[in-house]
């Protein structure tokens, strides 16, 4: 194993010392959607229309109209990588995440010139211009325009000063201005913004990119597991068994994460919205995790950019909305939530959870419980309840006993044929807040949906009845070591 990941540039050297796991290419490339269509057929994955695979992650050394610029993408768009990255087993990433989100360690501020300042461009120089020094991709024809997608989006609250990471569609719309689009009620710095507006202030904001892997699957935590006054760089500090470093701004008062390749410091301005697509008329935003491509909001915020600091020969990070990258940041920490909220009802019953590719790692859930006793007939049930409790967004559950591989989505529905018995085994909440780029939840398609983002949430029971065990034993074949024959 390589040196300790610390930072993006660590995390690919971990990554080339894996056979197949990152791919480099000097062949002129354009960000505007042929990079994304690229990536499409070598590893994207997730809900992306197929033709698509699960393959390595991928750096374009040499992007039109960024001379000297890197680009890099799906270092998290598979589950083995992740788990490489974090120092775990795959199957044991969900698990981890909750320990970490339960004993947090909080970041401190370096006293040190940060590496993230090596080079600095501020926005009263004469010919600053974000879509020339930030090599942002357009992932599709139809896009707004170049979006970041992995920035990590860090504010702190004007009352309590408490701080938060999230990251957020952040579109480039001039030479200082960015666009940023928070779902209602959904996201912390969402509401620290709503709260300077009301004080009648801007709020200062930095969004750091390409940065340690812990630090992006951290951020995607969500309430009840961190909520507001929580900081997710805390989760990261955790994973790694020591603080994140952060560093003060140059331009704002705000800190960055000092080791990033790239930081953009600004101001969500107040009293301002401004239409996503205003440069480009397409009436879409970008491709995202359901797989398809978002509208554009007409109610987007506004950064006003201040500076762009960044490492010597930066490498840009990004990712494609619907893939496996997705899965990985919004999937691993809802598995997190789910396994630690259920633990704390009934500890030692639910064995693991996968929050699935097909959700885009949001949408679904596969609960993987052991009825140990007759009275935990039933638990596993409450299971699920506990789990649209812990993450809102989540749509249907999977109830799968101990004997059925939870990642393997084969056995999954191997499981649904051979145990579940849909007059019985499902059930259905209807009328419940859920996601609104979810384009079926929406009232034209159910008389249960009121508004749109409001969905039938439904468990699918593909658990055998304690009573019944005996009944539903699998094939028991010789454990044999097959190395001998191989």
């Amino acid at each position: 194993m390589t040196d300790k990941v610390r930072d993006l540039r660590s995390a690919l050297r971990r990554l080339e010392s894996m056979p197949g796991q990152l791919i480099t290419t000097k062949v002129e490339v354009d960000p505007m959607a042929e990079l994304a269509g690229v990536y499409r057929h070598v590893g994207a994955g997730g809900t992306v229309m197929r033709p698509t695979k699960e393959g390595p992650a991928m750096i374009f050394e040499n992007v039109k109209g960024h001379p000297g610029a890197k680009v890099a993408i799906g270092l998290l768009a598979s589950r083995k990588r992740v788990a490489a990255l974090l120092d775990t087993r795959p199957e044991d990433l969900g698990k981890l995440l909750c320990r970490c989100a339960e004993n947090p360690v909080q970041p401190v501020v370096t006293d040190k010139k940060p590496l993230c300042q090596e080079v600095v461009h501020l926005a009263e120089d004469p010919d600053f211009d974000l879509s020339k020094l930030v090599p942002a991709p357009t992932n599709t024809p139809d896009d707004a325009g170049p979006y970041i997608t992995l920035g990590m989006c860090y504010a702190s609250h004007p009352d309590t000063g408490l701080s938060d990471v999230t990251i957020h569609r952040l579109c480039i719309q001039g030479k200082d201005e960015l666009s940023i689009f928070f779902t209602p009620g959904a996201r912390h710095i969402g509401a620290m913004a709503e709260r300077a507006e009301a004080l009648g202030e801007k709020l200062p904001i930095s969004i750091s990119i390409g940065v340690d892997p812990a630090i992006e699957i951290g951020s995607c935590f969500e309430p009840p597991t961190t909520p507001l006054g929580y900081n997710e760089l805390a989760i990261a500090g955790a994973l790694r068994g020591e603080p994140v470093e952060l560093a003060p701004c140059l331009t704002v008062k705000e800190n960055c994460i000092a080791n990033a390749e790239y930081v953009i410091e600004g101001e969500v301005i107040p009293g301002v919205r401004i239409q996503e697509d205003q440069n480009s008329h397409t009436g879409y935003a970008m491709p995202e995790f359901p797989g398809y491509t978002g509208p554009a909001s007409s109610q987007c915020w506004l950064i006003k950019v201040k500076a762009v600091t960044h490492r010597k020969d930066p490498i840009m990070q990004t990712c494609i909305g619907p893939s496996e990258e997705h899965v990985s940041m919004a999937g691993i920490p809802t598995e997190a939530s789910i396994y630690g909220m259920v633990e704390k009802a009934m500890p030692g019953r639910l064995q693991n959870v996968y929050c699935a590719s097909p959700g885009g790692g949001k949408y679904m859930a596969v609960l993987q419980f052991k009825k140990s006793s007759p009275s935990d007939e039933g638990r596993h049930r409450q299971a699920a309840l506990l789990a649209f409790s812990a993450f809102s967004e989540l749509k249907h559950v999977f109830l799968v006993d101990e004997d059925v591989d939870c990642f393997d989505l084969k056995d999954v529905i191997w499981a649904m044929n051979t145990r579940m018995q849909g007059d019985a085994d499902i059930i259905t909440i209807p009328g419940v807040r859920c996601h609104p780029l979810d384009p079926s939840n929406d009232p034209s398609c159910s008389p249960s949906i009121r508004d749109h983002g409001i969905a039938c949430k439904t468990i699918f029971d593909c658990t055998v009845p304690y009573d019944q065990k005996e009944r539903f034993k699998r094939a028991r074949f010789m454990e044999v070591d097959p190395e001998k024959w191989l």
